[in-house]
């Protein structure tokens, strides 16, 4: 039996498509029409303000604009439809577009680059589309803080765990929970805003990188796309895309924000906690056990997460390296950014939903409360104020009346007065006030604190700022 050659063999496996040689190589690694498709919207965009500002300054014609304006929309439509063939030997989306208007309108599509290029107009259609984007991320931002807020608003006196290193601390309430993560979202939301506006300048008719000899009027394009006004550098316009890091940046915050949530929800779940139960809709089950209800929307909020971080790694390995201006590593910056603006989307849709869907379970939550001693604190609180006493003492006399506790298998509330005399004489009867889950998280009450009654201040906060 002969034996293949496996170095031939594994060049069968891999060569299939580019059994043409280096030609059909570089072809398959410098298009970009694959994904940069997605930007066809801002690309149309950005052409139409240029057209109208070249015939605005007399580079063309009002006849030229007119077959520009048309031809354009025409191709949008097609696109809109499924109805235009993307042509991968034409690289990426600004040329399949230009092509198809030229052969649409004759001399006029070629006359529509002039005073701009490709590493414009690229620079131009990305912060186009990470703008939409932010404003799109932003929406839904706002629409999780209001799921959050609405299982707050309804469990402002809902007592619950507070945990530090996973284990029982202070009790606290599940609405003051889910007002932490409004917090968290909310400088999700100011971050996406304030990178919108650090965006929000136009690269277009900085052309190469030097900008161009022709009379183009580089404030009113910026003016015709929304921008504040021309970005101020045409070197730094086509080489920078800070404002696609700062972009991930922002996301992979947001992520994060959310997948501590997620993650919260895989314990909470788990019928070893049994906090709170997520319906049919955003559980699934199992191939073999039918008792099984896994919390795949969370793990997955948590997975995506994973994903949105290593895109920014990705596209910060990307620009470390290259010197001014423009190199094809940037063509690299897309599929990245595209990828973690969608995962994103996702996540918050997804955790939006699942706090519709989430029940709690309030007697679980309320037993859980008070265990681990977790009214420790108070008692020494107590100490401090009723005793005089100093709080390193009564951080002492309190741990030795949890060990007591601990030993005879009650929880603070559990000793008599005589037993906690025994470590400390002067307490009196007016200590079990102070020692049930409630009393603590009502005690709680400096600002930002646990208190119900402060809970539900800054539930009214929000809702008005939302509103």
């Amino acid at each position: 039996m002969s034996i293949p050659n496996t170095i031939e063999a594994g060049n069968q496996m891999w060569g299939g498509r580019y059994a043409e040689g280096p030609s059909a190589i570089m072809a398959e690694i410098n298009a970009s029409i694959g994904f940069d498709r997605k930007m066809w919207r801002q690309d149309i965009r950005g052409s139409l303000a240029h057209a109208r500002m070249l015939a605005q300054v007399g580079i063309i014609t009002a006849e030229d604009l007119t077959a520009i304006e048309q031809g354009l929309e025409q191709i949008g439509q097609d696109i809109a439809a499924g109805k235009f063939a993307f042509d991968a030997t034409l690289e990426d989306i600004h040329l399949n577009i230009e092509a198809r208007l030229t052969e649409r309108i004759g001399e006029a599509g070629k006359r529509l680059h002039t005073g701009r290029s490709r590493n414009d107009q690229v620079a131009t259609d990305m912060r186009l589309w990470v703008r939409d984007a932010m404003d799109g991320l932003a929406g839904q931002i706002e629409d999780c803080m209001r799921a959050f807020l609405g299982v707050a608003a309804a469990h402002t006196t809902t007592l619950m765990p507070g945990f530090t290193h996973l284990q029982p601390a202070q009790p606290t309430t599940l609405g003051h929970h889910m007002m932490a993560y409004v917090e968290m979202l909310s400088r999700d939301l100011s971050r996406m805003r304030d990178a919108r506006n650090r965006l929000n300048e136009c690269p277009l008719g900085a052309a190469a990188l030097c900008g161009t000899g022709f009379p183009i009027d580089r404030h009113a394009t910026a003016a015709a796309l929304g921008f504040a006004g021309p970005t101020r550098n045409s070197l730094d316009s086509v080489a920078s895309r800070d404002f696609a890091l700062e972009f991930l940046a922002t996301c992979a915050i947001c992520a994060t924000h959310l997948s501590r949530f997620a993650e919260e929800l895989v314990i909470w779940t788990n019928p070893s906690f049994g906090f709170v139960k997520l319906g049919d809709g955003m559980t699934t089950g199992s191939s073999i056990m039918p008792q099984k209800r896994n919390p795949d929307a969370a793990e997955l909020v948590r997975g995506k997460t994973g994903r949105i971080n290593g895109a920014l790694v990705g596209l910060l390995t990307v620009m470390k390296g290259l010197a001014l201006t423009y190199a094809k590593d940037m063509q690299e910056d897309k599929e990245g950014v595209f990828d973690a603006a969608e995962s994103l989307a996702l996540c918050l849709a997804a955790t939006a939903a699942m706090l519709r869907d989430m029940k709690p379970n309030l007697n679980r939550m309320a037993e859980a409360a008070g265990a681990g001693f977790s009214t420790a604190t108070d008692l020494a609180d107590w100490l401090v104020r009723e005793l005089k006493m100093p709080f390193r003492d009564a951080h002492h006399v309190t741990g030795r009346l949890v060990a007591q506790a601990e030993a005879m298998g009650v929880d603070l509330a559990g000793l008599t007065l005589r037993e906690m005399q025994t470590v400390e004489p002067r307490i009196t009867d007016g200590v079990f006030g102070v020692l049930t889950p409630a009393a603590s998280a009502a005690s709680r009450t400096s600002y930002g604190g646990t208190a119900p009654a402060n809970v539900a201040v800054m539930v009214q906060y929000w809702q008005e700022k939302l509103a």
